[in-house]
């Protein structure tokens, strides 16, 4: 099997805090191909808190990856894939990478899912965080997430 270097970019956000809250996610897959689109997830998940949110797209996007590119593989570890996972919250990026700790009671079954997915995954996946300006795709995805499931309710 050829191996995939993956990035992911990702928000979530919530209306308030808590709120209305949706994830956004763009994944790509490289070496990029002539014919390939990056995969966009856009989903909204109810009330819940801007960190919870950015927590829930972490956890959308890599159940993807699991589901879609890891699930073909013979080994639990796929040898060289490589993820890179940029966000726009230092605060999740940080407790990822277990240089702050984690606090918030409501946040740590997130955190656990997240590290469970990453082993599953094989451990190669680095969290780097960005600007926010450098994540304008997966944060349309997340207004477009709540925008759609606000303009069901009214109907």
């Amino acid at each position: 099997m050829q191996n995939k270097q993956i990035k992911i970019f990702s928000d979530g956000g919530a209306r308030g805090n808590p709120g209305p809250a949706g994830v956004g996610v763009v994944i790509q897959m490289l070496p990029v191909t002539s014919n390939q689109l990056p995969v966009t997830l856009s989903k909204y998940i109810g009330e819940a808190t801007n960190n919870q949110a950015e927590y829930s797209a972490v956890i959308e996007a890599l159940t993807w990856v699991k589901e879609n590119i890891h699930h073909d593989c013979t080994s639990k570890v796929q040898e060289g894939m490589e993820i890179e996972y940029f966000l726009d919250s230092e605060l999740i990026v940080e407790q990822l990478n277990q240089r702050y700790k984690l606090k918030n009671e409501g946040l740590k079954p997130l955190f656990w899912q997240v590290r469970d997915l990453v082993i599953a995954l094989g451990g190669k996946v680095s969290f780097k965080y960005i600007p926010r300006d450098q994540n304008k795709e997966a944060d349309r995805l997340v207004n477009q997430a709540i925008d759609n499931e606000r303009g069901n309710e009214k109907n």
